[in-house]
């Protein structure tokens, strides 16, 4: 080897050392940076708007963080759990939701351990329903419970089967769903505050209530029996309906033409009788005047009235012969 190089390489190894010596010197710097890097990765933290912060040290319970950013102590000394309080959570039970939207899907898949259930009157039913919920206190949901979820599951099971078991088949598919949704969600609000689970129930809603697959052409043909039942009941109410009002109304019909016909008999009577009273008040007064008075008014609605007539001279012992005296009941001369 020549000398030059000797020397080349002797060069290049000083070099190296200056370089090295002065990233010695800014090593510390570079330590003490990650580490003051690592600090405030460990101490920031940040809560979404729609969350709480539940803050822990050494395990217990300190305080609760609004949303925004936030300090802690590094290290595992102080620990922060974000809880959701503003969402709106979902159990289904029965049924399970694939994709959610305008046009939802659901699983085909049957749950039959969750659905099947007795009424009181002894039939099984396929009820799906849903339960959902809000975190209303999140230091209770995770300091008082340890599976919050399970509980709502198991309690609302529970709950529900004990309603459905009050009532009876027809009741649960028709006309007490929405009386057997605000119980079971009154009940099952009671139970989970009992427990202290921190949770707040918005709605229960019965979704679907069916007969079980293998026995709905029997349930079908039952429920068409009555139907058709309702159906004729309905129709025979129709038939009453049309037919008795219109009898009553004919019936007070007759009897108020009865009524007025008696007023009327009862008010002609009366003025008949007034009639005669006064007709007997001027007899008494002038008696000869009166007779003959009568005797024309009589003769004088008798006369139209006859077709022939006769005239008899009282002098004569003989009947005349007919004269023919105004024709047409005496109408004409």
């Amino acid at each position: 080897m020549e000398w030059k190089d000797v020397q080349g390489v002797e060069d290049a190894i000083d070099v190296g050392k200056q370089k090295f010596s002065d990233f010695g010197r800014f090593m510390p710097w570079i330590i003490m940076g990650f580490f003051v890097l690592i600090i405030l990765m460990g101490s920031i933290y940040s809560i979404g708007p729609d969350e709480v912060g539940v803050r822990q040290r050494f395990g217990k319970y300190l305080n609760l963080s609004s949303p925004g950013l936030h300090i802690k102590i590094p290290f595992g000394i102080e620990k922060v759990t974000p809880i959701k309080v503003e969402k709106v959570f979902k159990e289904e039970f029965g049924v399970r939701t694939l994709q959610p939207g305008v046009r939802t899907s659901y699983s085909s898949k049957q749950y039959l351990e969750e659905s099947l259930m007795l009424t009181g009157d002894l039939n099984i039913l396929d009820v799906r329903w849903i339960v959902q919920y809000k975190v209303k206190d999140p230091v209770k949901l995770l300091f008082a419970v340890r599976d919050p979820k399970d509980n709502i599951r198991d309690v609302s099971e529970v709950v529900m089967r004990r309603l459905v078991g009050d009532y009876s088949v027809d009741e649960v598919l028709t006309t007490q769903r929405e009386e057997i949704d605000y119980l079971a969600q009154d009940e099952l609000q009671k139970i989970l505050d009992d427990y202290q689970t921190g949770v707040q129930i918005i709605t229960v809603k019965l979704l679907d209530v069916n007969p079980p697959e293998k026995v709905k052409p029997a349930f079908n043909e039952v429920n068409e029996a009555k139907q058709e039942k309702e159906k004729v009941i309905n129709q025979a109410w129709e038939a009453y309906n049309k037919v008795i009002p219109r009898a009553t109304g004919e019936a007070e019909k007759t009897i108020r033409e009865a009524e007025g016909y008696a007023l009327d008999k009862i008010n002609r009577a009366k003025g008949e009788a007034e009639r005669f009273l006064v007709t007997l008040g001027e007899y008494k007064k002038a008696p000869q005047i009166t007779q003959k008075r009568l005797y024309l008014e009589t003769m004088m609605e008798v006369l139209p009235r006859a077709k022939q007539k006769y005239i008899i001279d009282p002098k004569q012992s003989s009947i005349l012969p007919l004269l023919n005296i105004g024709e047409q009941g005496g109408a004409k001369q």
